[in-house]
């Protein structure tokens, strides 16, 4: 159960265009784009003859995550699968990788990366796509932490909004929530560590189960993250909102969109039947849930291609 938790807040541990890669098939260009030293990706374009087309910038979740959705003992490609999957419902998409997945591949961590650092990233793709000026509008899909970070980059005039997984709750208050549901006699000592935490001070008081969360070189990045209230975040979005959860998401329960939804005049809520956490249909129990993290020959949900490919192309 432990492990479960550990695994939702794992942390922190030239513009130029490069040339076009060969397609993947006759529908869509595929392309590498460095938009700064931070920041790698894939832009999707669909080819379509009837003018620009809407582009989704995709933001991947807490992590080490890539572009694709992947980490090194995690490979599902959730998030490459969504974007070719809009890119046949012509809708572009750019992902990218987050920049601690550029710090291991070059093996120079920085441990002073903020949460902060990844909204940063997302405004200057944002920026830098709407400076281009070659799609008709510009979205941000946030996918779980992604979620928090799309929103509050979304001030910056996106388009539209659209949350996959992602929580209500301040980090510190899902946490709790956590461990409240799945080991009790942690909990005292986890709500002491998050008021140090609050109050703006480092701490050694903490279960010492949880030590991948409240490690020492980690509470600073969760201090700055758990300053954010997603729902406080989302009311002040002006634009339209698509939410949408999963009934078998293992990490974000259904009642965080809720939170969500409410919060905004502005949202739809989309909650789809037996979608999980990386976006695949689960039929059958937990086991068969957690292994699927690590299967990307399963094909992600269609209903949330259909869900999402609709709401864009509608606002």
């Amino acid at each position: 159960m432990i492990k479960k938790l550990i695994s939702i807040v794992c942390l922190v541990f030239c513009i130029t265009y490069n040339h076009l890669s060969q397609a993947q098939d006759s529908l869509m260009a595929v392309s590498d784009v460095s938009i700064n030293k931070h920041i790698d990706g894939t832009l999707i374009i669909p080819n379509v003859d009837n003018g620009p087309t809407p582009l989704a910038i995709i933001i991947a979740g807490s992590g080490p995550t890539d572009r694709d959705g992947n980490q090194n003992l995690m490979q599902n490609n959730s998030l490459k699968k969504l974007a070719v999957a809009l890119a046949e419902k012509n809708i572009a998409s750019f992902r990218y990788d987050k920049r601690v997945v550029k710090q291991l591949k070059s093996r120079n961590i920085d441990p002073n990366t903020t949460f902060d650092n990844f909204v940063t990233d997302a405004n200057a793709v944002l920026t830098h796509f709407q400076n281009k000026k070659d799609f008709s509008k510009v979205y941000i899909i946030g996918h779980s932490q992604g979620s928090l970070v799309g929103m509050l980059a979304a001030t910056n005039n996106a388009d539209g909004f659209i949350s996959i997984a992602g929580a209500g709750q301040s980090i510190d208050n899902v946490i709790i929530s956590q461990i409240a549901a799945m080991d009790s006699t942690l909990l005292e000592g986890t709500k002491k560590a998050f008021e140090s935490l609050r109050a703006g001070e480092t701490t050694s008081d903490y279960p010492m189960a949880l030590g991948s969360i409240f490690r020492a070189d980690v509470q600073p990045f969760i201090m700055n993250w758990m300053k954010y209230n997603p729902t406080l975040e989302i009311s002040k979005l002006n634009i339209p909102i698509l939410i949408v959860n999963g009934t078998k998401d293992l990490q974000v329960s259904e009642d965080e969109a809720s939170l969500l939804k409410n919060a905004s005049k502005n949202a739809e809520l989309k909650i789809i039947e037996n979608m999980n956490h990386v976006l695949f249909i689960i039929d059958g129990n937990e086991l068969e849930n957690s292994k699927s993290y690590n299967e990307p020959s399963r094909e992600i949900s269609k209903e949330l291609i259909e869900t999402i490919s609709s709401f864009i192309l509608a606002n």
